[in-house]
């Protein structure tokens, strides 16, 4: 017996509709073990860079703005003072994974996040479409450890910059920040 023409349309209709079931499964379920949005509207993502001598942060996406976040153990050089020149900022915030022709746009400035004091400084580079853009290293320490934090976006923009600050200082980042440092 043959199958008539609308049998197997519906066949197809019908696995099309299991493929794209088990697709928005998976979707879920990726979305499910980064964990929520909060409720400023900034949603986790994968930590997008290659492995190296640290331990992968955690990184964020939101209001046009991507963050990067991660710990350094036992790096800071004087555990006293923190980190207080551009090049100490330079050197660990590890800009070059965004572009490896980075530039300073001008000189650094100290910055506090919540309890924590550091430098922030603002670097040029290019999006992997050659379009240019801005992003600022925020480095700040905690005892010998260093938080560096890579924020990408319009960092020019005064009120993006407060944005992103006051997002590093949530709970959302803050609770990230302090399992890591109780699980070392």
């Amino acid at each position: 017996m043959a199958l008539t023409r609308r049998t197997v349309v519906k066949m197809y209709l019908g696995a099309g509709m299991v493929a794209g079931l088990a697709g928005l499964a998976y979707l879920a379920e990726e979305r499910v073990a980064l964990g929520p949005t909060d409720g400023k509207g900034f949603r986790p993502i994968r930590w997008p860079f290659s492995a190296d001598a640290w331990p992968p942060g955690r990184a964020w996406t939101g209001h046009d703005l991507d963050f990067y976040v991660r710990l350094k153990f036992d790096i800071c050089s004087d555990c006293e003072t923190g980190v207080i020149s551009d090049e100490a900022v330079d050197r660990v915030v590890d800009i070059d994974r965004l572009d490896p022709r980075f530039a300073p746009v001008g000189p650094g400035s100290r910055i506090r996040i919540t309890d924590l004091f550091g430098r922030s400084r603002l670097y040029r580079h290019k999006m992997r479409n050659g379009a240019p853009r801005r992003a600022e290293g925020i480095v700040v320490a905690y005892k010998c450890d260093l938080l560096v934090a890579i924020v990408d976006g319009n960092m020019a923009d005064p009120d993006k910059r407060k944005m992103a600050h006051r997002f590093l200082e949530s709970n959302t980042v803050q609770i990230w920040v302090n399992k890591q440092l109780d699980g070392r």
